[in-house]
């Protein structure tokens, strides 16, 4: 190896600290000052002793990009998603970086989502965002929030140029597609809609990037004018701000890493003071969503996996249970439409959707044909509705959206994504396995290969895994594998 492409060596500093008594001799802590000239060059040096390392696989790299690129379709369409009078999408054109935000209107009669075959535009779209615009002359860009008003008109949205993610937050008027005055520096993702959309909620993050406050916008005034509606002072939490599916509650959500606590505000009422649902307990986590009279709450209190339980809107308290606790069954996620309940659940470690008909006690699953795959809820914006939205995929099906209707139990596949250059699933077989750990833990493992392959230990496997903070690998579809 050359002296240009041998490894540079950092210079040590001994730097000590003190932790709860420990005191640790750290000779590498200069490299956090990221402004320290000598830092820049450590990191310049080792990306040029990288790309000098591996020299020699620059043809291969850029075969197998062309190769990955062949088979990906760049110009697309997401399925439209429906709210109120407009479908919602978005595109992506080949040769462009970002995305294009869109809608247009529902034809009379227009139930089942428009689309094309080749990705080209709706007749009739209104392009609410192009983001390949908004990022023109600058270095980086990225989006924060998105989110339209309930009556339709306005879209707060929010930019950064820098990637520190303090994203500055503007309104457009999407009648004449200009953006207003309205012009606020130093937000977080997050934003809420009062129902007529007269105010925007929004966040903000200390020094720490840790957001801790709620502040409440009138469209058509200044930044210097809003208020602050919730400050969380303990560091330990992060705060968090929507609007439910029902579109009645402004929803406050203060949560650390093992306890949450939940504030609401009624989104006809944007001045109110904020209703608190159950105060915080250290271990004890807890979401909600509202539901007609009651809200929805899921929760960890003496339920490990989690249980559903409900309380009235008029008076927050006592939690009746509407799920029970089900060890080895982790209920992840509640989403409630006027006339079903819809749970986000994981057993055996693969995720599953779990459905609540209204008035009635019976659940029952979602059944899908594959014995590995991923399911989730897409974008379910209306609250009246027989109809859901899910993606779904597996190591041999690539990603697909279907409509669920809750009542006939009927899946119909919208779209799935297409591999270009063709591709036969048959050709693949997906298995699953299991490990168990030293303490006896069984540890899942969802395994894909060539049709035929021997499962005797002879064929060479790539292994990869992680399994920290219920942070889980689901089996998910790769082009580029």
């Amino acid at each position: 190896m050359t002296t240009e492409t041998r490894a540079p060596i950092a210079k040590r500093i001994p730097t000590e600290r003190t932790h709860h008594g420990d005191t640790v001799i750290d000779e590498y802590a200069w490299l956090r000052n990221r402004d320290d000239p000598d830092t820049m060059a450590y990191l310049k040096a080792e990306n040029e002793y990288a790309e000098a390392a591996t020299a020699h696989l620059a043809e291969l790299r850029e075969t197998l990009f062309a190769e990955t690129k062949r088979r990906t379709q760049e110009t697309d369409l997401s399925v439209p998603a429906r709210k109120g009078g407009y479908w919602y999408y978005h595109r992506t054109v080949e040769g462009q970086q970002y995305s294009i935000v869109c809608r247009r209107p529902v034809a009379e009669g227009e139930t089942d989502p428009p689309l094309t075959v080749d990705g080209a535009p709706l007749e009739g779209e209104q392009v609410m965002l192009d983001c390949n615009q908004l990022a023109q002359g600058h270095d980086f860009f990225a989006l924060g929030t998105l989110e339209v008003s309930p009556d339709g008109r306005w879209l707060a949205y929010s930019t950064d140029f820098s990637g520190d993610e303090r994203f500055t937050l503007r309104i457009k008027d999407l009648t004449t597609g200009e953006d207003l005055a309205d012009e606020i520096p130093g937000t977080f993702y997050g934003t809420a809609w009062s129902a007529d959309g007269s105010t925007l909620f929004y966040l903000t993050v200390d020094d720490a990037w840790r957001p801790y406050r709620v502040w409440r916008h009138r469209v058509g005034t200044a930044a210097s004018e809003d208020t602050i509606v919730y400050q969380e002072d303990d560091e330990r939490f992060w705060v968090g701000v929507e609007l439910t599916r029902s579109e009645k509650f402004i929803v406050i959500d203060a949560h650390s890493k093992i306890t949450s606590e939940v504030r609401v505000i009624p989104a006809s009422d944007p001045d109110a003071e904020p209703i608190l649902i159950a105060p915080r307990r250290q271990g004890v986590e807890y979401t909600i969503e509202h539901h007609g009279h009651r809200f929805l709450i899921l929760h960890n209190d003496g339920a490990e996996d989690f249980a559903l339980a409900y309380t009235p809107v008029d008076a927050p308290g006592e939690w009746v249970p509407l799920i029970e606790h089900s060890p080895g069954t982790r209920l992840e996620a509640v989403d409630a439409f006027a006339n079903h309940i819809v749970v986000s659940l994981r057993t055996n470690g693969l995720t599953g959707i779990r459905v609540l008909p209204v008035g009635s006690t019976a659940s029952y699953d979602i059944e899908f044909p594959e014995p590995l795959y991923s399911v989730s809820l897409g974008e379910n914006h209306e609250y009246h509705t027989n109809t859901i939205r899910l993606r779904y995929a597996s190591l041999i099906t690539p990603e697909s959206v279907y409509d669920y209707d809750l009542v006939t139990r009927e899946l119909v596949l919208r779209r799935r994504k297409p591999v270009l250059g063709g591709f036969d699933p048959s050709g693949y077989e997906q298995h699953r396995e299991w490990a168990v750990a030293d303490d006896g833990t069984r540890v899942p493992i969802s395994l894909v290969c060539r049709a035929g392959t021997p499962r005797d230990g002879s064929a060479p496997c790539v292994l990869y895994g992680y399994g920290s903070y219920e942070a889980s690998m689901d089996p998910w579809f790769s082009v580029p594998r």
